[in-house]
């Protein structure tokens, strides 16, 4: 799995909104300018977070976008499986029912599956608040080490 341009961006977009929020709402321009991200690109990451109602964004003389959710109530999960479609490691895990003819007897699949719900529960555990704060890495370390941890001492 490698997180596309599409889905790193919209998570500085994401973060550079939580860091402005309160100021109203924000011209993608100013954005674009900080995260050094060309507008016609952020064209097209924007339309994703507004329909899911993560931006909501208001057009003409004073618009912009803004934040509709809590940065500590946003997941970085949330937004790479809008952006990114899927974060499965391996195309018979990406859509939502195995259609491969050896998934019964497949080997490799459990591997596949748990390596899938270890990578969205990591994400899940980063909301973009942590981003946020730095430090991050320690409190990172410490949400996300559950997922692992727990899996590793259940194992055999």
């Amino acid at each position: 799995m490698m997180i596309s341009t599409k889905g790193r961006y919209a998570l500085r977009v994401m973060i550079d909104l939580a860091e402005n929020d309160g100021k109203g709402y924000i011209p993608m321009k100013e954005v674009a300018e900080r995260q050094n991200i060309s507008l016609k690109y952020l064209e097209r990451i924007l339309p994703v977070l507004t329909k899911n109602k993560l931006i909501e964004g208001l057009q003409g003389k004073g618009g912009g976008y803004r934040l509709a959710v809590r940065p500590g109530s946003c997941r970085v999960g949330e937004i790479l499986r809008l952006t990114e479609g899927n974060l499965a490691p391996v195309a018979c895990l990406s859509c939502g029912t195995n259609t491969c003819e050896r998934a019964v007897n497949c080997r490799t699949l459990p591997m596949w599956t748990e390596l899938h719900r270890i990578t969205n529960a990591y994400f899940d555990g980063i909301t973009l608040e942590d981003l946020m704060n730095p430090p991050f890495s320690d409190r990172i370390a410490q949400k996300s080490s559950a997922a692992v941890t727990g899996y590793f001492h259940t194992v055999p």
